[in-house]
């Protein structure tokens, strides 16, 4: 093989590396910890309150606890398993 055709290929696979997409294993836990049922069940609570707020008009009232519950319960459970995979 000539060095030219080396570099070539070496190029290919440098582009190649380049295209894959990298998937962040935090979002990838974070959908999978979504579908557990405590935060299914929050996440009702969650969606429940905005339709409440959404459909009421001139209230003060906010969702912002059901969010951070849900946000929470998400979390916890991800924390669990997110730091295998950080190097």
């Amino acid at each position: 093989m000539s060095l030219e055709k080396v570099k070539v290929h070496a190029e290919s696979v440098e582009e190649e590396e380049e295209e894959e997409e990298l998937v962040d294993p935090g979002e990838t836990l974070k959908a999978e910890c979504a579908q557990e049922a405590k935060c299914v069940a929050l996440q009702a609570r969650m969606d429940e309150c905005t339709n409440r707020v959404n459909n009421t008009e001139g209230t003060d009232e906010t969702c912002v606890e059901e969010l951070f519950d849900f946000l929470h319960c998400v979390d916890h459970c991800v924390s669990k398993s997110l730091f295998k995979y950080l190097k």
